[in-house]
């Protein structure tokens, strides 16, 4: 549960694309196709007022063997996003996150990082790679029934928990596909898109907790 709020949940703000800088240390450079399949990709998800997603959450060990796989759904507007996944809800208003642990009847309350360098939703849909990541284009695959481009990403912060991101792009619709995550311990996470919504109907209030409608449950709030 902590993984995948540590990949949905945390700073969860649309950042604005500026060009990777290579220092004179590590003269390294984007790929600049690569930059043109993510530009495109993020391009049409900005013309999406509330888009909303159905998704597989799989964890691997070290070896590939699957350890769990969960169906889940995410619904974003904004910098705001709410997360379904069985025993867990995430919601998020752009300043404040929610965690809630169904199993332990709990909700732990933390203040939105936009520093914090994680990976939310709309991280994942839009230009974040510009500012936290060197990335390349490493060709093209077929997946049910697709041709997919594979980009990947290596964080330009080396203290991150995850040494690199895949992430798999649909070459004639411009959408995301899915995501893999491969932690320095060797663990892999990855979730894959099955249904996309460009626009669904939903209220401001569905990305706020709201205390009545689940009776019982223990707050921590860390802000």
């Amino acid at each position: 549960m902590k993984k995948i709020f540590t990949l949905l949940a945390l700073a969860s703000v649309t950042l604005v694309a500026t060009a990777q800088k290579a220092t004179s240390s590590n003269p390294v450079k984007n790929d600049p196709e690569a930059k043109k399949v993510l530009d495109a990709v993020s391009a049409k998800f900005k013309t999406y007022k509330t888009p909303q997603a159905t998704f597989t959450y799989k964890v691997e060990n070290a070896q590939g063997k699957a350890m769990s796989t969960k169906k889940g759904t995410v619904t974003m507007k904004g910098n705001k996003y709410r997360v379904n996944i069985p025993g867990m809800e995430i919601f998020s208003d752009g300043k404040t996150n929610w965690n809630l642990d169904q199993s332990a009847n709990e909700v732990t309350i933390k203040d939105v990082d936009a520093g914090a360098g994680e990976i939310s939703p709309q991280k994942l849909f839009t230009n974040f790679y510009d500012k936290d990541f060197l990335y390349k284009l490493n060709g093209e695959k077929k997946e049910a029934g697709k041709t997919l481009q594979e980009i990947e990403l290596t964080p330009t912060n080396k203290n991150r928990p995850y040494h690199k991101v895949y992430l798999l792009i649909d070459k004639a619709t411009k959408t995301f596909y899915s995501a893999r995550i491969l932690e320095k311990n060797g663990t892999r996470y990855s979730y894959t898109i099955n249904t996309f919504k460009p626009g669904a109907t939903v209220s401001d209030a569905e990305f706020v907790f709201n205390k009545a409608k689940y009776p019982g449950v223990e707050i921590v709030d860390l802000r």
